[in-house]
């Protein structure tokens, strides 16, 4: 069952890229990881650990649970952001040699950012490849780590 604000976010998307739109958003929430939970975070869909796995929430913002993926529908593009990829090499390193493998197009990247302007082309089982390697459990430990830095 889709949230009721994300399946109001959904509704917005144009109706040319929601078919795409959709199949990502599939393949992303069927193969993520158990624990992470499904809402509106930061304008966009997210997923995120909720403050009842992970209290202590989101650094910048203690009261907001810890963020790990987003999904968008921007004016040009679909993003997906994987908080993953930003703090782990090995992660980005296996996903940026597996997206030239698939990939019927050049990666358009910033650091946790992918971005599709071609979404029919979008590597739909690479996208659920890369959400299932990080379950929430192991998205603290990084992130902890990283604060401590």
């Amino acid at each position: 069952m889709i949230n009721e604000q994300v399946q109001e976010y959904i509704d917005k998307v144009p109706e040319e890229r929601k078919e795409h739109f959709m199949h990502l958003f599939d393949a992303i929430r069927n193969k993520l990881p158990e624990g992470f939970e499904e809402t509106i975070s930061y304008g966009m869909i997210g997923w995120v650990v909720p403050k009842s796995t992970y209290p202590a929430g989101y650094h910048c913002d203690p009261k907001l649970p810890l963020p790990f993926l987003g999904m968008a529908s921007q004016k040009n593009f679909i993003s997906v952001y994987h908080m993953g990829i930003y703090v782990n090499p090995d992660l980005m390193e296996w996903f940026t040699a597996e997206f030239s493998k698939v990939a019927k197009l050049k990666l358009d990247m910033g650091k946790s950012c992918i971005r599709f302007k071609k979404t029919e082309l979008i590597p739909l089982e690479l996208m659920g490849e890369l959400a299932k390697k990080m379950t929430p459990q192991d998205w603290i430990v990084r992130y902890e780590a990283l604060l401590k830095k």
